[in-house]
Formats: structure tokens, C-alpha cells, sequence
């Protein structure tokens, strides 16, 4: 994989994201796979899935790897995508795999998640992490990402009030 383009902020993630979708396919449809963590990768799928709104796309949750609990990814208006209880059935076309499971004492591997490409077949396999979490886990040596986006969130500036 070869680094193409740097960009800035939230924007940085979202555009590449959705231009990469748009020119892989066009199928309304198709079928986007997010795996994740529960809670902390959930706001940036939301974030990655209202990037494609309005495009026919069918998306998912699955938390962590667990399949069994994929879940429907919808619209609400004037709220953005949110995820449902209602379960999904999969048959993706892309896998978008989170940083978020590559952090320390996740309990998934970057094996386990070579064991999801190789269970659906014919995919496109997408990362998205921040702080080069997949790059440091080593996942790049076991999965071949054909987009890899890594933000950084580096500095981070918190003020506090002095009240």
C-alpha cells in the first residue's frame, strides 16, 4: 500500500472514506461491514457512515468480531446514523475494520480478523484508526488494507475554567 494523500481534520477521514467507496462501487445496496468496539469506535462509524448517507449503501455494526450480534446502521433525521437493535444479515462487499481493535488487551487479534476476510471471500478490506494503532499492533503484516486511514490526534489541548 502506498500513502497517496495527507489531509486535516475530520473532514481528512470522511471525504477519502466516502471517495474511495463511490469509485469502488455504485450498487444501491451494497453491503458496509463495520467491526468495532462497543462505545469508543461507535461515534467515528456513525461518523464514517453519515460520510455515505444518501447513497443506497446497506451499513452494519458488528462489535468487536462477533457476527452474531451485526447490527443495522440507519438514518435518523436531524440526528445523523445511529444502530439499531434490530440484527443484520450479512453479506458484505467491504469490511471496515477500527483501530480501536487493535489496542492492548482487546480481546481480538489481527489473526481473528484475517479469519473474517477469509470467511466472506471477495472483499474490500478498509482500516481506520488514529495514532498508527494498526501500524503498532502489526496488523498491516496479516491483513492487506485496500485503504488504510490513519488521523492523528496529536496535540490534544484541554482547557479547564478556574472556577
Amino acid at each position: 500500500m502506498q500513502k497517496v494523500r495527507q489531509f486535516t481534520g475530520i473532514t481528512g477521514v470522511l471525504r477519502p472514506f466516502r471517495e474511495f467507496i463511490q469509485e469502488t462501487v455504485t450498487t444501491p445496496g451494497t453491503q458496509i461491514v463495520y467491526y468495532g468496539c462497543a462505545g469508543t469506535c461507535t461515534p467515528f462509524i456513525e461518523l464514517l457512515a453519515v460520510s455515505l448517507r444518501g447513497l443506497g449503501f446497506e451499513q452494519v455494526f458488528v462489535p468487536l468480531l462477533d457476527e452474531t450480534k451485526a447490527r443495522i446502521i440507519y438514518e435518523v433525521p436531524d440526528v445523523g446514523m445511529q444502530i439499531s437493535v434490530l440484527p443484520a444479515v450479512l453479506r458484505p462487499r467491504f469490511l471496515v475494520f477500527m483501530g480501536g481493535l487493535a489496542m492492548p488487551h482487546m480481546p481480538v487479534s489481527k489473526d481473528d480478523a484475517q479469519r473474517i476476510v477469509m470467511k466472506h471471500g471477495d472483499v474490500i478490506v478498509i482500516g481506520v484508526c488514529f495514532m498508527n494503532m494498526f501500524e503498532k499492533a502489526g496488523w498491516p503484516e496479516t491483513l492487506e488494507f485496500d485503504l488504510l486511514i490513519d488521523g492523528n490526534l496529536d496535540p490534544v489541548t484541554v482547557t479547564w475554567s478556574d472556577r
